[in-house]
């Protein structure tokens, strides 16, 4: 059925993860991701907002981060919230990359059987 999909496996997510680390086949990847960065972008922030990973309790963590008054204790802050961040970033911008291909491949699919 069009659509629906089959959980995947840890080893098949192993085997997929290793087949990226080919240079070669992330070109077109980032060729995609170029072209449809804005809008990404867009649904990221959404996500993540959404999600609330970005509210009252970012803040307070950004504001505590600069204003330490230990230079050493500021920059560790500094990091650790990057490190956060990124992180967070990350897991959100693979989740909706998962789904972006997911899609893709539905309405490939879907043209093709019409």
């Amino acid at each position: 059925m069009p659509g629906e999909h089959q959980p995947y496996t840890a080893e098949e997510v192993d085997a997929a993860v290793e087949a990226l680390s080919d240079p070669e086949r992330l070109r077109h990847a980032e060729q995609v991701v170029t072209h449809a960065a804005p809008a990404l972008q867009r649904v990221l922030h959404e996500a993540l907002a959404q999600g609330g990973w970005f509210g009252d309790a970012h803040e307070s963590e950004t504001t505590r981060a600069a204003m330490a008054e230990d230079p050493s204790e500021r920059v560790q802050a500094v990091r650790t919230l990057v490190a956060e961040e990124t992180r967070l970033g990350m897991m959100v911008g693979v989740t909706v990359g998962f789904e972006l291909a997911r899609e893709l491949a539905a309405r490939r699919t879907s043209t093709q059987e019409d």
